[in-house]
Protein backbone atom coordinates (compact mmCIF):
# COMPACT_ATOMS: atom_id res chain seq x y z
CA UNK A 1 0.00 0.00 0.00
CA UNK A 2 1.03 3.54 -0.71
CA UNK A 3 -0.21 7.14 -0.01
CA UNK A 4 -1.53 8.01 -3.28
CA UNK A 5 -1.12 11.45 -3.64
CA UNK A 6 -0.54 14.94 -1.32
CA UNK A 7 2.39 15.41 1.14
CA UNK A 8 3.30 11.67 1.79
CA UNK A 9 2.59 10.97 -2.14
CA UNK A 10 4.54 7.34 -3.01
CA UNK A 11 5.50 6.48 0.77
CA UNK A 12 4.75 3.02 1.43
CA UNK A 13 2.40 2.29 4.35
CA UNK A 14 2.57 -1.11 6.53
CA UNK A 15 -0.54 -3.14 6.32
CA UNK A 16 -1.66 -5.72 9.31
CA UNK A 17 -0.04 -8.46 9.86
CA UNK A 18 -2.73 -11.58 9.67
CA UNK A 19 -6.05 -11.79 7.76
CA UNK A 20 -8.02 -10.10 10.37
CA UNK A 21 -7.93 -6.80 8.88
CA UNK A 22 -8.64 -5.84 4.69
CA UNK A 23 -7.24 -3.25 3.76
CA UNK A 24 -8.51 -0.51 1.15
CA UNK A 25 -6.87 -1.58 -1.94
CA UNK A 26 -4.79 1.58 -3.70
CA UNK A 27 -7.22 2.15 -6.52
CA UNK A 28 -10.60 1.21 -4.31
CA UNK A 29 -8.76 4.61 -2.18
CA UNK A 30 -7.84 6.45 -5.42
CA UNK A 31 -11.44 5.74 -6.42
CA UNK A 32 -12.75 7.53 -3.06
CA UNK A 33 -10.44 10.55 -3.03
CA UNK A 34 -11.23 11.42 -6.26
CA UNK A 35 -14.90 11.62 -5.83
CA UNK A 36 -14.40 12.66 -2.30
CA UNK A 37 -12.33 15.99 -3.84
CA UNK A 38 -14.73 16.52 -6.45
CA UNK A 39 -17.13 17.36 -3.80
CA UNK A 40 -14.35 19.11 -0.89
CA UNK A 41 -12.46 20.61 -3.77
CA UNK A 42 -9.63 20.68 -0.91
CA UNK A 43 -8.86 18.45 2.29
CA UNK A 44 -7.03 21.46 3.99
CA UNK A 45 -7.99 21.90 7.86
CA UNK A 46 -10.39 19.34 8.03
CA UNK A 47 -10.95 17.09 11.16
CA UNK A 48 -11.32 13.94 10.05
CA UNK A 49 -11.92 10.53 11.22
CA UNK A 50 -11.15 7.14 10.25
CA UNK A 51 -12.72 4.42 11.82
CA UNK A 52 -12.27 0.75 11.49
CA UNK A 53 -9.14 2.21 10.80
CA UNK A 54 -6.98 -1.02 10.40
CA UNK A 55 -3.62 0.51 8.59
CA UNK A 56 -4.92 3.83 8.67
CA UNK A 57 -4.02 4.20 5.10
CA UNK A 58 -7.70 6.71 4.96
CA UNK A 59 -6.75 8.68 7.37
CA UNK A 60 -3.34 9.17 6.67
CA UNK A 61 -4.04 9.85 3.20
CA UNK A 62 -6.49 12.66 3.83
CA UNK A 63 -3.59 14.34 6.22
CA UNK A 64 -1.21 13.40 3.18
CA UNK A 65 -4.03 15.98 1.35
CA UNK A 66 -3.66 18.55 3.99
CA UNK A 67 -6.22 17.88 6.57
CA UNK A 68 -5.09 19.20 10.10
CA UNK A 69 -6.25 16.28 12.03
CA UNK A 70 -7.51 12.77 12.13
CA UNK A 71 -8.76 10.65 14.67
CA UNK A 72 -8.17 6.52 14.26
CA UNK A 73 -10.28 4.53 15.70
CA UNK A 74 -9.28 0.51 15.58
CA UNK A 75 -9.59 -2.16 18.05
CA UNK A 76 -7.68 -5.29 16.39
CA UNK A 77 -4.00 -5.27 17.85
CA UNK A 78 -2.36 -6.20 14.97
CA UNK A 79 -3.81 -3.29 13.11
CA UNK A 80 -3.05 -1.11 16.03
CA UNK A 81 0.48 -1.59 15.88
CA UNK A 82 0.48 -1.52 11.88
CA UNK A 83 -1.17 1.70 12.07
CA UNK A 84 1.17 3.01 14.82
CA UNK A 85 4.09 2.04 12.85
CA UNK A 86 2.73 4.22 9.78
CA UNK A 87 2.01 7.22 11.98
CA UNK A 88 5.44 7.43 13.11
CA UNK A 89 7.27 6.72 9.86
CA UNK A 90 4.78 9.50 8.42
CA UNK A 91 6.05 11.93 11.46
CA UNK A 92 2.58 12.47 11.73
CA UNK A 93 1.98 12.09 15.82
CA UNK A 94 1.32 15.37 16.36
CA UNK A 95 -2.16 15.41 14.16
CA UNK A 96 -3.07 11.99 15.30
CA UNK A 97 -5.67 10.88 17.81
CA UNK A 98 -5.23 6.93 18.04
CA UNK A 99 -7.99 5.31 19.85
CA UNK A 100 -7.90 1.51 20.80
CA UNK A 101 -11.46 0.80 21.07
CA UNK A 102 -14.54 -0.49 19.34
CA UNK A 103 -16.05 2.28 16.89
CA UNK A 104 -18.99 1.90 18.53
CA UNK A 105 -17.85 2.50 22.60
CA UNK A 106 -17.11 6.03 21.39
CA UNK A 107 -18.47 8.75 24.10
CA UNK A 108 -19.43 11.96 23.47
CA UNK A 109 -17.77 14.18 20.73
CA UNK A 110 -15.68 17.31 21.86
CA UNK A 111 -15.12 17.84 18.60
CA UNK A 112 -17.45 17.26 15.77
CA UNK A 113 -15.51 15.70 12.18
CA UNK A 114 -15.74 17.19 8.92
CA UNK A 115 -14.78 14.10 7.47
CA UNK A 116 -15.89 10.74 8.50
CA UNK A 117 -14.53 7.44 6.85
CA UNK A 118 -15.76 4.14 7.94
CA UNK A 119 -14.58 0.74 6.60
CA UNK A 120 -15.99 -1.70 8.91
CA UNK A 121 -16.25 -5.57 8.65
CA UNK A 122 -17.77 -6.48 5.39
CA UNK A 123 -21.57 -7.83 5.76
CA UNK A 124 -21.72 -7.31 9.42
CA UNK A 125 -23.86 -4.28 9.41
CA UNK A 126 -21.52 -2.22 11.72
CA UNK A 127 -21.39 0.84 9.47
CA UNK A 128 -24.58 1.84 9.43
CA UNK A 129 -25.02 0.83 13.54
CA UNK A 130 -21.94 3.59 13.68
CA UNK A 131 -23.43 6.21 11.71
CA UNK A 132 -26.55 6.75 13.42
CA UNK A 133 -24.75 6.23 17.13
CA UNK A 134 -22.24 9.02 15.71
CA UNK A 135 -25.13 11.29 14.89
CA UNK A 136 -26.47 10.98 18.32
CA UNK A 137 -22.79 11.74 19.74
CA UNK A 138 -22.45 14.95 17.84
CA UNK A 139 -19.71 13.55 15.85
CA UNK A 140 -20.87 15.00 12.52
CA UNK A 141 -20.50 18.06 11.85
CA UNK A 142 -23.11 20.40 10.04
CA UNK A 143 -21.98 20.09 5.91
CA UNK A 144 -19.79 16.71 6.84
CA UNK A 145 -19.44 14.37 4.26
CA UNK A 146 -19.03 10.72 5.09
CA UNK A 147 -18.00 7.29 3.42
CA UNK A 148 -18.39 3.92 4.24
CA UNK A 149 -16.79 1.12 2.10
CA UNK A 150 -18.82 -2.32 1.99
CA UNK A 151 -18.85 -4.90 -0.40
CA UNK A 152 -20.29 -4.87 -3.42
CA UNK A 153 -23.57 -7.06 -2.10
CA UNK A 154 -24.27 -4.58 0.63
CA UNK A 155 -26.15 -0.98 0.80
CA UNK A 156 -26.50 1.35 3.85
CA UNK A 157 -29.46 2.66 4.80
CA UNK A 158 -29.13 4.51 8.00
CA UNK A 159 -31.76 6.97 9.19
CA UNK A 160 -31.11 10.81 8.97
CA UNK A 161 -28.65 10.27 5.73
CA UNK A 162 -29.25 10.73 2.44
CA UNK A 163 -26.59 8.58 0.06
CA UNK A 164 -24.77 11.01 -2.61
CA UNK A 165 -23.35 8.16 -4.53
CA UNK A 166 -22.64 4.86 -4.49
CA UNK A 167 -19.52 3.29 -6.98
CA UNK A 168 -18.52 -0.09 -7.20
CA UNK A 169 -14.38 -0.58 -7.32
CA UNK A 170 -13.32 -4.14 -7.02
CA UNK A 171 -14.49 -6.06 -4.58
CA UNK A 172 -15.53 -2.97 -2.47
CA UNK A 173 -19.00 -0.86 -2.76
CA UNK A 174 -18.50 2.95 -1.96
CA UNK A 175 -21.49 5.28 -0.47
CA UNK A 176 -21.03 8.61 -0.08
CA UNK A 177 -23.76 10.27 2.39
CA UNK A 178 -24.73 13.37 3.79
CA UNK A 179 -27.09 14.16 7.06
CA UNK A 180 -30.36 15.13 6.00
Amino acid sequence: MRVIAGEWRGRLLRAPVGDTTRPTADRTREALFSMLTSRLGNFDDLAVGDLFAGSGALGLEALSRGAATALFVEQDAAALRALRSNIAALRCAQRCDVRAQSVLALGPARRPLDLLLLDPPYGTGAGVVALEKLKRLGWIAPGAWLSVETSRKETVDAKGFTVDTVRDSGKARLHLLRLD
